[in-house]
């Protein structure tokens, strides 16, 4: 049997076990069900259901509120009377008088207020955004039939990227991607993009990496720059930007300059010129995640040149469009008694302080390369003046791919309370990142994803878990991994308290 044959095999024999364990726990009670509505399976909202939503505000993302309030069963309208209000201060008579504008500013532009307040439930922020991600949380509460009689919920994310890296190649292919072909590239599914804005939405994920970091300079080429920029329109109402990885060597592939050296003139006139046009067909695009002079990728030290002299040369092209560099840490020498692990610190950490206000370092969790043990990476707590976010990776490329159901939450718990001691007891990893450590005001964290094509986006439906678990440690490094499977469950397979 050929090696495709004997994964189709297992992958059938496993979907088999699962099925038959779900029929065993609940009783033959499940319903049948392709996975693809992932955790908004609103058909399993509890039978007590709130009354009319008022929508207040006009916008395509009032609008998304409005549709994912029907899809869940709910009557929208728009009137003071409604048992929840949802809107702005400037969009809702009501919230203006409840005189919460200095409060719900302190919660920042993702952040929101849900408060019951006498007879309605309100659901208040600064922006539509805002607004969005409290109706989902809302519907959470819903959802695993959480008490809603006395909310008094004030939320705002602790990170300010909340990233996925899709690994997506210029075929359709996914670099350890488990679950199919692309989503984007050789498709032009548009209810499908929709559903993936949908559900990260959900989650608070706020950014897309749109293809592999082992990058094709045709992608900086107008014919995909166009194709992205009409996934950034679906996915703008739902607060979601678009990144791309560059190749280092674009302005030699794509702009015959003899040279990539970043402190060359006309080099850095290229990609002045790039991001200037990237700007014009995505006004709102994030900016570049960079792979260099890693595994064979050309980057600046193949001029003799600094990590720091590549990132910064990035970082000022895009700087007058507020677009940042995320400058993967994952670098080493591949040669015969080069200490891998401890390649990125040897390569980085002496430029601490160096880049520029615009750049990220992207830190793999540990210091090796997605390992299933692995401690954390030493850079945590060893970079004070530059930002440094985690790369947790959600496809399980040592962990089993889609034929094994390993919940990752747990290990990523374990990460992120990790003690680095960088500033004694307590200087926590989730502390590093979420900036307050070092007082950083520019934070993140990616997560590589295991989406792709197939009917149920993962492969196999109990990884959707680990999706959903990313996006809720990266609203909040704090959340326990019980809590995150306790809400994937109860939303996406049953309330019997025996799951």
């Amino acid at each position: 049997m050929s090696h495709k044959k004997a994964q189709k095999a297992q992958k059938i024999f496993l979907y088999g076990v699962n099925s038959f364990v779900l029929f065993v726990l609940f009783g033959g009670c499940v319903k049948a069900d392709d996975g693809s509505r992932l955790w908004l399976r609103y058909d399993l909202l509890p039978s007590r259901r709130v009354g009319s939503v008022a929508v207040q505000g006009q916008s395509a993302t009032f609008d998304v509120i409005r549709r994912e309030l029907l899809g869940a069963g709910i009557v929208v309208g728009n009137s003071d009377d409604a048992s929840v209000i949802i809107g702005l201060p400037q969009t809702s008579t009501l919230i203006r008088k409840l005189g919460w504008e200095s409060e719900l500013q302190k919660l920042g532009p993702e952040g929101f207020r849900i408060r019951t307040i006498r007879n309605a439930i309100v659901i208040a922020s600064t922006t539509d955004i805002g607004t969005l991600y409290g109706t989902f949380h809302f519907l959470r509460l819903l959802q695993t039939e959480q008490p809603i009689d006395r909310l008094q919920i004030d939320q705002q994310p602790r990170l300010k990227l909340r990233l996925l890296n899709h690994w997506d190649n210029i075929d359709g292919s996914i670099e350890r991607g488990y679950a199919g072909k692309s989503l984007w590239i050789g498709t032009d599914d548009k209810r499908r993009l929709i559903d993936y804005a949908r559900a990260n939405a959900s989650i608070g994920i706020n950014g897309a990496v749109l293809n592999n970091v082992n990058a094709n300079s045709e992608f900086l080429t107008a014919k995909y720059l166009n194709k992205f920029a009409a996934i950034a329109g679906v996915f703008r109402p739902f607060g979601i930007r678009v990144y791309l990885s560059p190749r280092f060597s674009a302005p030699i592939d794509l702009g015959k300059l003899p040279t990539a050296d970043p402190l060359d003139r006309s080099v850095i006139e290229w990609w002045k010129q790039k991001a200037d046009e990237i700007y014009k067909l995505i006004p709102d695009f994030g900016g570049f995640l960079v792979k260099a002079n890693s595994e064979g990728q050309p980057g600046p030290r193949t001029y003799n040149r600094t990590h720091v002299d590549g990132a910064n040369m990035l970082a000022a092209a895009l700087a007058p469009h507020q677009g940042i560099v995320i400058w993967r840490a994952f670098v080493y020498d591949m040669k015969r008694g080069y200490d891998r692990a401890g390649a990125a610190y040897e390569n980085l950490q002496p430029f601490d302080g160096k880049f520029a206000p615009n750049v990220l370092l992207q830190v793999k969790n540990g210091p090796i390369d997605f390992q299933p043990r692995e401690p954390f990476h030493p850079l945590f707590g060893a970079m004070p003046r530059t930002p440094v976010m985690p790369e947790l990776q959600i496809t399980q490329e040592y962990l089993g791919f889609d034929n094994h159901f390993v919940f990752l939450a747990s290990m990523w718990r374990e990460f992120l309370d990790s003690d680095t001691y960088a500033r004694g007891r307590g200087s926590t990893v989730s502390r590093v990142v979420d900036g307050s450590l070092y007082q950083q005001r520019l934070t993140g964290i990616a997560g590589v994803a295991n989406t792709g094509s197939e009917v149920n986006w993962t492969g196999y439906d109990l990884l959707q878990a680990n999706w959903y678990a990313f996006g809720r440690l990266a609203w909040d490094p704090q959340v326990s991994s019980e809590q995150i499977a306790t809400e994937w469950t109860k939303m996406t397979l049953t309330h019997d308290a025996r799951a």
